[in-house]
This record gives structure tokens, C-alpha cells and sequence, in this order.
């Protein structure tokens, strides 16, 4: 790094390539290292379950499915059993049950990174406006409202009906597929009615959100 003489008025800094090099990789990762705070649309709370939680408990289905205990497991826990939790049946899946259950487990995958990935993305790409990414957000946690509902209706109806109201005999697949998703589906209204956070798009005017959108 050189400078030019004193008596001169202005100063002028000239950069060595390395330098050059080095500000170029650091002055883009600007807005990345802001994003997780600057995630305006997902503070506290919101942003443990949306971002981490709920996350990781749709992709760890996957290698149980795939893995260990298995697809045989999975498809028996569906409904609740008195035999141990972890003991798989005997009984193979035929081909199209075996398929099917490993799809559904790339489906679950599918849904955790999409979550954790793109909510990544929006606090990246949108720091600075808290109006995109509040819009960005709630266009995901509707789909993902509408998919509690079916969800937890489906596994409702298809539980037999002695054990539909004996939740103490509910097995952790059950309880996952009820339990907790209508816990989660009760934290996506709060989110969108403002319940412990400030809203900037949703349920306001237009003129509040251009301020917002300003700031």
C-alpha cells in the first residue's frame, strides 16, 4: 500500500493486488454475516422453530425411513402398537409399499431444506427490507398452514376410532403427526397475527408498509 507525498491536497490510497484480492471476498460476505440478525420477519421464537426445528424434525425422518429402524418400521408405527418402539416387524414391504415409503421419506427432506434453505436466503438477499421478507415468509408458512390441516386431519381419521381419543396410548409417530404439527400449525397464526413480534406487511395499510419498506 503506497501513498502520495503530503503536500498534496487529496491522499490517495493504492492497493496491492493481494489486498484488492482479499476485500473483494470479504466486502460480499456483508450482508451474509447480518443475515441471521437482520432476519426481521422470523425474531426469537419464530426463528428457533422455523429455522431450526421445525427443520431438523422434517429431515430426520428421512434416514429412518431409508436407514434404520426402516420402512417396515415407519409404516407400523403409523398406528399406535403395544409392541416396543424400535422392534421392527418381521413382515418384508412388498416392492410398492417399500417405493412409496422411501419417496414419502425424500418427501419429508424435501420440505426440512427447503424451510432452512430458503429462509436463509431471504434474510441474505432481503436484510435490509423487512417488507419482502415478511411477504416471502408468510407465502411459506401459508403453504406449510394449509399442509398442518390435511396433515393432521388425515392422520386423525385414519387412526382407529378406539384410539383416536385415547391419546395416552398415542405412540411418538402419532403424537408427531397430531401433536406436534397442530402445536406448529397454533405458532404459524400467531406469526401472522403479530403475537409477540412487529408485523411489517401483513396486517397493515399500505402506507405503513412503504414506511416500513423505506427504513
Amino acid at each position: 500500500m503506497r501513498r502520495n507525498s503530503p503536500s498534496s491536497s487529496s491522499v490517495t490510497f493504492h492497493l496491492s493486488p493481494h489486498t484488492s484480492s482479499l476485500l473483494l471476498f470479504v466486502l460480499p460476505l456483508k450482508p451474509s454475516l447480518q443475515m441471521m440478525s437482520n432476519l426481521q420477519a422470523l425474531p426469537g421464537f419464530y426463528k428457533l422453530l422455523f429455522l431450526y426445528l421445525e427443520p431438523v424434525s422434517a429431515i430426520i425422518p428421512a434416514p429412518m425411513i431409508w436407514l434404520w429402524p426402516g420402512a417396515t418400521w415407519f409404516r407400523d408405527e403409523q398406528i399406535p402398537h403395544s409392541d416396543f418402539p424400535f422392534l421392527s416387524s418381521t413382515e418384508s414391504l412388498d416392492p410398492r409399499t417399500a417405493i412409496a415409503s422411501w419417496h414419502l421419506g425424500n418427501c419429508y427432506m424435501l420440505v426440512g431444506l427447503i424451510l432452512s434453505f430458503v429462509f436463509r436466503v431471504v434474510g441474505n438477499a432481503f436484510w435490509d427490507n423487512p417488507v419482502a421478507q415478511e411477504q416471502v415468509v408468510g407465502a411459506i408458512l401459508t403453504a406449510m398452514a394449509i399442509a398442518d390441516v390435511t396433515h393432521v386431519l388425515s392422520s386423525f381419521i385414519g387412526l382407529p376410532p378406539d384410539l383416536r381419543y385415547n391419546i395416552l396410548s398415542w405412540n411418538g409417530i402419532t403424537h408427531g403427526n397430531i401433536t406436534f404439527t397442530t402445536f406448529i400449525f397454533c405458532v404459524r397464526l400467531a406469526w401472522f397475527l403479530g403475537v409477540g413480534r412487529r408485523r411489517f406487511y401483513y396486517g397493515r395499510n399500505d402506507s405503513v408498509r412503504l414506511e416500513n419498506k423505506s427504513r
